[in-house]
């Protein structure tokens, strides 16, 4: 072939592999181009959630939902104040913890509000069962004799004085006893009923009726890390929600006034439970955050919970409790935490008005001095 055309030849080739180079990278450069624009519109499109989401919260946080308030988040030292001499071994020590922000009940669920859920699910509370007597013995000691079945009836623990002074103040058989027909619609005997009270705590409540409450409100029970720093409010170093000083107790909460179980003196204005709002409420705005009523939480009661978190020497960010019971002196029983104490709390028995008080109580029974508020974050509320 002469080389004229050869040379030729290999002008085309090179043309043609030009061509397609630049055919190929201008087919790169459309397809790069495409996924940066459709990568611009995703990332406007989250933005774009990002800002709605943001307008969304906000309008919450202005207008929480009815009944509740907005608790911004933040960080304290939970547990036991160093000049709380009463404090327990078990609220102690204090250890740093940070919590988000959330919603929470401006008062204690009021018998109003659990007659609405149970009108609407007919929901038949613990103390209203039949009671298991299989399920029952497996939190007694083995070998534990069943009870005749004219006392395996459905009931609940209610107070009731001593004639005189009790020297063993561990010993709470002596001023509780469980009594037939007593539950939340019949709280202070069994001819007794709620009228007239629906604006009370409701009481007689077990751990899980107020677990079934909480999934028809669309809500849930506050960790007891929530709990603490809600009820502390702008209190982060004292004893009481409202500082330190013990002599206005009478005024600023429910509690027992006098010689406890004998004499309550009723200095308060109350013998049981008084109507939320009765006192005033905190700096955050929450009522009942001390006495009227014990509060479940969400955590298990482990008495040794609060040194395994002060090991770690660090914060932590919401935490969640541990992951299970231990109380040595209840063995067989699984308890949860409650806090704020209730109208028995008094200075000689727990003084569980105290912000850091915390006690254990089983999962499946119910008492007098019992209750629960609710929590909700923002993401269970935005749809």
């Amino acid at each position: 072939m002469p080389s004229i055309y050869r040379e030729k030849e290999l002008a085309i080739r090179k043309m043609n592999k030009m061509k397609h180079l630049i055919i190929t990278t201008a087919c790169c450069l459309v397809i790069v181009a495409c996924k940066e624009k459709k990568a611009e519109i995703i990332i406007e499109d989250e933005k774009a959630i990002e800002n709605i989401s943001e307008k969304r919260m906000d309008s919450l946080t202005a207008k929480p939902p009815v009944g509740m308030l907005w608790i911004a988040g933040g960080s304290y030292l939970q547990g036991a104040v160093p000049q709380d001499k009463t404090a327990m071994s078990h609220e102690k020590p204090q250890h740093p913890v940070a919590v988000d922000g959330f919603f929470m009940d401006i008062t204690e669920v009021t018998n109003a509000a659990f007659k609405r859920f149970v009108k609407e699910t007919g929901y038949v509370t613990v103390a209203e069962r039949e009671i298991d007597w299989e399920a029952m013995k497996n939190q007694l000691p083995e070998g534990t004799p069943k009870p005749h079945d004219s006392i395996l009836q459905p009931g609940s623990l209610m107070f009731k004085k001593t004639k005189s002074s009790v020297l063993n103040l561990y010993d709470f058989s002596q001023w509780w006893r469980w009594v037939i027909g007593v539950n939340w619609r019949h709280p202070s005997g069994p001819d007794s009923n709620i009228e007239g009270k629906d604006n009370h705590p409701v009481v007689h409540i077990s751990y899980e009726d107020a677990q079934a409450y909480c999934k028809w409100a669309g809500r849930r029970l506050p960790t007891e890390a929530e709990w603490e720093y809600a009820a502390r409010g702008k209190k982060t170093s004292t004893i009481y929600f409202w500082g330190d000083d013990r002599s206005k107790l009478s005024k600023m909460v429910n509690s027992w006034e006098g010689e406890f179980p004998v004499n309550n003196t009723l200095e308060d204005g109350f013998e049981r439970t008084a109507p939320v709002k009765s006192y005033p409420p905190n700096d955050f705005g929450l009522y009942d955050m001390a006495g009227n009523v014990w509060e479940f939480v969400s955590d298990w009661y482990n008495i040794k919970y609060y040194e395994e978190l002060a090991a770690n020497q660090a914060e932590v960010s919401n935490p969640q409790g541990p992951d299970k019971a231990y109380n040595p002196n209840q063995p067989y029983i699984q308890e949860k935490v409650i806090k704020g104490g209730s109208f028995l709390c008094s200075d000689s028995y727990c003084a569980s008005y105290r912000l850091s008080s915390r006690m254990g109580t089983s999962t499946d029974s119910s008492s007098e001095h019992v209750g629960f508020r609710t929590v909700a974050t923002p993401d269970m509320l935005v749809k």
